[in-house]
């Protein structure tokens, strides 16, 4: 199981490896709680994508910026995102996003925001 959001102002990416009888274990001990969470919270928590706010940001960077070549919007992506693996997930969104055209440069892509 992979966690991945932030606690205030820091980056969190926790991974969890439990054992089949661990797993069982666990679902043991939830299923003997009384559930606390109604029907529509559940499904709130669910809808919601803790990494919205990391995404805007990503997408004020490049609109900021106007246009910047992978290599030096990777950088700053990385630097927001607090890790390599997390700032590249970033630059894959944006070269995906309506608001973004990817472009060809002499040595690397080049973003421009035309959102």
């Amino acid at each position: 199981m992979r966690i991945r959001g932030h606690i205030g102002d820091w980056p969190v990416d926790l991974t969890l490896e439990l054992e089949p009888g661990e797993w069982a274990q666990l679902g043991g001990q939830l299923s003997a709680v009384a559930p606390l969470a109604t029907t529509a919270a559940v499904a709130s928590v669910a809808n919601a994508r803790p990494d919205d706010a990391l995404w805007q940001a990503a997408r004020e960077v490049l609109h900021k910026a106007g246009q910047l070549n992978g290599p030096q919007l990777l950088e700053q992506l990385e630097g927001l995102a607090g890790s390599t693996a997390a700032g590249k997930r970033l630059l894959v969104r944006l070269r995906h996003s309506a608001d973004v055209k990817v472009e060809s440069g002499a040595d690397a892509p080049i973003y421009h925001w035309v959102g």
